[in-house]
């Protein structure tokens, strides 16, 4: 066997079979590029869902770890530490918020969200207790606890996990009419991706976001955006709602943040609606711990510069132009996106989008299927155009074949 078949073996013998990875063993990485244990090099257009926006092994959060990891990594919250005040402000400060609440998963922070938009239906708007509804959107991903697949309408997310937890009510992405008709005064919130990753990077109709937007505010109900894999630079702006002029009263942050270095979360809102946490309301042991604070200051600082932006929509108009040429003829039904963030319809005679993504790891370049006939593309921001072209023409190879 090889070492990547003595490799795979092992984790299937040992481990969940909760994934089904490709059938590569990554060893070392760098920028937009990987080494396998074989020394084979492969160019990575998936960026661990966007927690890699700045790249494998970006010098800066590198040596913002190595420095933090010499004096303290963890106090839990039990003490103060000398970087949690800084990242806080400086996080509040990039979203236009007042306040943040951290933790660790991306998960973990839409829980808290959830959490937060209950206490404040209950103690600000006035909902009875036991009463609070959220309205999410069909086709959604924000996670994989028990009380966020129970508002997911992906059978494979939900079988077998039940009994599933109440006080949520679905609705169609992108269908303000229906979401209109199903707030009432019990509503608390309106939790969305402003674009739906994990659905095939589905994005709204225009005019959606606002009005959302419009439509929550006058009916006293938060607007929580879950921007967990669209913000942070991977749209063309810091956060996908920015494309629609739209502030929400709540984000939902994680992959990015922590720049791949490890793992950070946060909820940022406005002291009316944060402050309604005491003491011991909520919390987590790793949450804003100094490692993490440290690595996610300097995210921060890099997005502050506006480079990271600019970088996706330049190169992201790039991309999507390149791949709309491929539509039709080119053996792919449609393309969706924004920024350096694609969903690619494969045509059925072609291959699945798992077969395609299998052939693409052949030739050199890592992608990541959904949903059957759908492969995502979403590189590190830091990607050059001339690697970036390098693989859209091995894509181009693999559907010519």
């Amino acid at each position: 066997m090889s070492t990547t078949e003595n490799a795979i073996a092992s984790a299937e013998a040992h481990s969940a079979h909760n994934y089904h990875p490709l059938p590569v063993v990554v060893a070392s990485a760098d920028g937009a590029w990987m080494t396998d244990v074989e020394g084979r090099r492969f160019l990575d257009m998936l960026a661990g869902y966007s927690a890699l926006n700045f790249g494998h092994g970006n010098r800066r959060l590198i040596d913002a770890a190595k420095a933090q990891l010499e004096r303290v990594t963890l106090t839990s919250r039990a003490f103060h530490h000398d970087r949690f005040a800084a990242f806080c402000a400086r996080l509040a400060e990039l979203c236009g918020m007042e306040m943040v609440l951290p933790m660790n998963t991306g998960a973990e922070a839409v829980e808290t969200a959830v959490k937060t938009a209950r206490k404040w239906g209950y103690q600000v708007k006035g909902v009875p207790d036991g009463r609070a509804k959220i309205i999410v959107a069909g086709n959604n991903f924000h996670g994989r606890t028990t009380t966020i697949i129970s508002f997911s309408t992906d059978t494979e997310a939900r079988a077998d996990f039940g009994p599933y937890t109440p006080g949520f009510e679905i609705v169609p992405y992108g269908d303000l009419t229906t979401l209109e008709a199903a707030i009432t005064h019990n509503t608390v919130a309106v939790m969305l991706e402003p674009i739906q990753g994990e659905a095939g990077v589905l994005v709204p109709p225009p005019g959606y976001l606002a009005g959302v937007r419009e439509l929550t505010r006058e009916r006293n109900v938060l607007f929580v955006a879950d921007e967990i894999q669209s913000g942070l630079g991977r749209t063309g702006k810091t956060f996908a709602c920015e494309h629609e002029g739209v502030v929400p009263d709540m984000y939902v942050l994680g992959k990015a943040l922590g720049g791949g270095v490890v793992p950070v979360s946060a909820v940022v809102s406005s002291a009316e609606v944060l402050g309604v946490f005491r003491p011991g309301e909520h919390g987590s042991t790793f949450g804003g711990n100094p490692l993490a604070c440290a690595v996610a200051l300097e995210v921060v600082a890099m997005l502050e510069s506006g480079e990271f932006q600019r970088r996706a929509a330049e190169l992201g108009d790039h991309l999507h132009r390149e791949l709309g040429l491929l539509v039709g003829a080119g053996g792919v039904e449609a393309v969706r996106g924004r920024g350096l963030w694609a969903g690619v319809d494969i045509a059925p005679s072609k291959g699945t989008g798992r077969e395609i993504s299998e052939r693409l790891m052949e030739r050199g370049v890592l992608v990541k299927d959904t949903h059957g006939s759908t492969i995502r593309l979403a590189p590190p921001l830091v990607i050059s155009k001339e690697d970036l072209d390098w693989g859209l023409d091995q894509l181009r190879a693999v559907l010519a074949e």
